[in-house]
Order: C-alpha cells, then structure tokens, then sequence
C-alpha cells in the first residue's frame, strides 16, 4: 500500500466505526455498471463543502483497491446484497489523489503538477519498475507502459479536483496547464478502468463547451442518479433525530432544502455537528465564509441586489445556469452569480422550474451577515422596519403603510434601481421581510382569475392572520390597484381559503411619491 496507489482503507474505517454514520455504499453498485465502459467510465460529481464527497472517495478507494481487505468494513453495509459487490472488492489497482495535498501554499501553483506526477510515479516504481522507463511523457507514459506490459489498467479516485480553479482565480496558463494534463491522462487511454473526479465546480467551461468533454457530470444543477448519496435524506435525518432525541422539524427548518433530484437534501456536517451538540446554530462558518460570499453579492450586474433581497424574503428566482463558466472569475450576469452560489451551496436548485432560492435558516444568516457586512446598510434598516409595517397593514393604517414604504424607498435608493414596478416589487418585499414568521413563502405573480396579482401572503397553518393580495401601479393610482383585483378576480384563487383577505394597492407616484388604499375582503355569500 501507499499513499497514492493503493492507499488501503484507513480512512474509511475510520468512518463507518463513528457513532453518526450514514450507508451510502449502494453508490458503489453504481459505479459498478461504469467500469470499463468507455462512453461511461468518466465520472465527475461536484456538490458543495460538507456533502460527503471525500467520504464517498474514501469509500471507493477501500472498496476497490488491492493490496487491503475491506470485506469486514462492507459486511452488513446495503452493497453487500448486490450481485456485483464480490467481483470487484479489492481487485483493481486504484489511484487515489487529492489534489489540495499538493496545493496548500500558493507557491506550489508553478509545480504542483510535476510534483504529482513525481510522488505516483515513485510509488508505481515498486510495483512495477521493470515495466516502465521514465520519459519525457510522465505519468501518463509511464501508466502507458505498464498497461502494454502487464494489461492491468487503473481506476482513478480525484478529490478536490477543482481547488486549483479556487486556489489559482486569476491565473489562467496554470489552470490550462492542469486542464492539458487531465485529458492527457484520460483521454484515450486504454489504462482507464474507471476516472472519478469530485469537487466544488464542475468542469471548467469555455464558452457553451466542457474543457474536458469525456466526462459525464452530476453537480448540484443535474444531480441524476448519484442524487441521494451526498449529503443526508430526510428519511436518514429523521431516524438521527430520533436516536439523539432532536427535533426534526426545527431540523428540517435549519438545515434542509437542497434539491437534487426527487430528494430533499440536507448538510451531513451540520446535521452530524447539531446532533453532537444539540445546539441549533449555523455550522456553515470555517468551511465558505461569509466574506466569500459577500464578493459575489456585491457585484454589479443588473438584477443581481434584487434577486438577494428577493430570496432573503422566501421567494425563488429563475436562472439560465448555461452560461456559466464554472470558475471563480467569470461572470457576464446575474445568472452566472447566482449559479456560482448554487455550486458553493449558499443556493438550492429546482430542476424542474429552473429556480434558485435560500435553502434553509442556516444559509439565510450567512446571507445577512453578508448583508450586514457589505454596505447594504439601508437593507438592515428597511428590514428592521417590516414589523411595524405589517402591524400597520394587519390595522388598515393606510397613511402609515405609504409612509413606511416610502422611507424604505428611501433608505435602499443606494442599492436598487427604483424605476418601474418590479424595483417597487422589491420594496414590497423588503417592507413585508417579517411576513415569514406568519406566511408561507411569498407568492410572485400569482395566476388569479383573469390575470396575476403581483405578491400574495398566504398565512401559515395554525396562524390567525389575514392573507394578502397586493397589486402594485407605478404613475398610477392605488385606487386603481384595488380595481384591478376587483375587476380581474384575483381573489378567486383563494376561493377555499375561510380566513380574512386583505386587498392591498400601492402606488408609487414620480412627483407626489407613495400611496396606498387597503380594503378587507367581502365574499360573495
């Protein structure tokens, strides 16, 4: 055994023997069907910090490595009722790497990928010295040569495949130069019994193609089969709150809402740290700090403020993710942000709507306090305004709610662009952030009768408090808003719904500034 070929099975021993340890190792039936399969066998899984990766990878180097036996770390385990698990325990050579080894000080950009090379090469010189020459062709001459000598090829296992992209951002010729030397080693190559790469970022883009188009990839926007087995399901973190005694529905509040798939996903290190600790907190900090995070919201693409603040308020915002370049660095929109943030994990995707959003509690306060920290001050105060705009609505107080709005307007001028109905939207929902601790998630443009009412409130279950439909004008009237879901039915989608509706109009007048007229709901008897 050594460290790069063959490293054995420590490290997932080490892992199955914890008291928190989840069964994902029907995983490896999966990745079973793909050895040796030419069109299949390039396989690269990006999810964000804390999903399991290195974990799965620790698991596939114990499951097919020789020189170990891993039968007794497998017993019992969900692989072992599957028809392939003994053909191939511990019966290929597998070449397991992680890259960030080789890349914890920013001098080592220049020669970290000789000093690959040099490390694996040694390592296959026990093994296998008499079948190989060095030459001008490294690694993937020297893994040429063997395979002609002795036809035994190699599964490669890559962790952290990506972090030369975050390490090195603006160095272009070295992230060429580490793209040239992965495809020299794959492409082609008949040594290739199976290339496993795990990261952050998916492949690197160049324009609308892949640097490396031999793999097929499974990252957090087309997660596909592999869906389930990074990060925690909800049927896993139920039976862990069971076991430990922990709330599961405060748990699915703080730690769930990453989609992949048809699975509801939750952070495995988060879940692990509360149920150790028992403490409902954000375990996010230490691992993509805040500051990170604060970069990208602070850029200035159109959109791009609003469709924060729009998240922080509970709302979903559609994106065209093709665009993005998968790195650290270039961005031409808001979507290639937005994206960028869904592959770091501060956001969850909906395949189905092409939709990002806030997963849960815990990312939510890493948002705020990159708010805090980020000059959005008017934000903070505009937020800090909500309650009492919305005791004031709950009362009818129309003066007040057009006053309220208007020094929102005010404070947040600096950050949004206030100049037709979608920047007043926005407002809206800065101005009702406390609604989420009564309403479900706002609803956008909800289709009603014969048209769609710009934002609506639904109270939460077991809540006594009124719905909202609110209609929006800009240079009009909020006479005229109220008319609007009158004339148009907005309120025939909420027909089923016994409680009191609140109709709302808000209007933003260039010359005189705000108004708003609120009228509660009679129903047709």
């Amino acid at each position: 055994m050594g460290l790069y070929l063959n490293p054995g099975n420590e490290a997932f021993r080490q892992a199955v023997t914890d008291d928190i340890y989840i069964d994902k190792t029907k995983m490896i039936a999966l990745i079973n069907q793909k050895l040796n399969r030419s069109r299949v066998k390039y396989v690269c899984v990006s999810r964000p910090r804390r999903f399991g990766k290195s974990m799965a990878a620790d698991m596939l180097a114990a499951y097919y490595g020789r020189g170990c036996d891993s039968g007794d770390l497998f017993r019992g385990r969900k692989i072992e009722k599957e028809e392939s698990f003994p053909v191939h325990l511990n019966q290929h050579n597998v070449i397991r790497l992680d890259i960030q080894r080789f890349l914890f000080d920013e001098s080592h950009l220049d020669i970290f990928i000789d000093k690959i090379q040099e490390a694996v090469i040694r390592e296959l010189e026990t093994e296998y010295g008499g079948s190989f020459i060095k030459d001008q062709y490294g690694l993937p001459g020297v893994l040429g040569q063997i395979y002609a000598h002795t036809k035994k090829g190699f599964i490669f296992i890559i962790d952290e495949w990506d972090c030369v992209f975050r390490f090195a951002k603006e160095r272009q010729e070295i992230q060429k130069a580490y793209l040239d030397f992965l495809r020299g080693l794959f492409k082609g190559a008949e040594y290739v019994e199976l290339a496993y790469m795990t990261g952050i970022l998916p492949v690197k883009k160049y324009g609308e193609h892949s640097a490396i188009n031999i793999f097929k990839e499974f990252s957090m926007l087309n997660p596909g089969p592999f869906a389930e087995y990074f990060g925690f399901t909800e049927e896993e973190v139920k039976r862990l709150c069971g076991r430990f005694g922990v709330d599961y529905e405060k748990t699915r509040e703080w730690y769930d809402g990453y989609l992949a798939g048809d699975f509801q996903i939750y952070n495995p290190q988060a879940v692990t740290e509360l149920m150790d600790s028992g403490a409902f907190r954000s375990y996010w900090t230490g691992t993509e700090t805040y500051e990170a995070l604060k970069i990208y919201i602070d850029m200035n693409f159109d959109g791009l403020k609003e469709s924060v603040i729009a998240m922080l308020s509970g709302v979903r915002c559609e994106i065209d993710p093709s665009t993005c370049q998968n790195d650290m660095t270039t961005f031409r929109s808001r979507d290639d942000v937005l994206t960028l943030l869904l592959h770091l994990g501060y956001l969850s995707f909906d395949e189905k709507t092409s939709e990002v959003f806030i997963p849960n509690q815990e990312i939510a306060r890493e948002f705020m306090r990159s708010v805090k920290a980020g000059g959005w001050d008017g934000l903070i105060r505009a937020l800090e305004r909500s309650e009492e705009l919305l005791q004031k609505t709950w009362a009818l107080d129309e003066e007040a709610v057009a006053l309220g709005v208007a020094a929102i307007h005010n404070e947040t001028a600096s950050i949004l662009k206030y100049n037709n109905e979608n920047s007043l939207t926005c407002t809206i929902l800065m101005a009702y952030y406390s609604a989420k601790a009564y309403y479900m998630n706002p609803l956008l443009e909800l289709p009603t009768g014969r048209g769609f009412a710009d934002v609506v409130y639904l109270p939460r279950r077991d809540i006594d408090r009124p719905a909202l439909v609110v209609e929006l004008k800009w240079n009009q009237s909020a006479e005229g808003a109220i008319a609007q879901i009158k004339d148009r039915q907005y309120t025939e989608w909420l027909e089923g719904y016994t409680g009191k509706i609140l109709l709302v109009g808000i209007n933003y007048d260039e010359k005189k500034g705000h108004f708003c007229v609120i009228e509660e709901y009679k129903k047709h008897k």
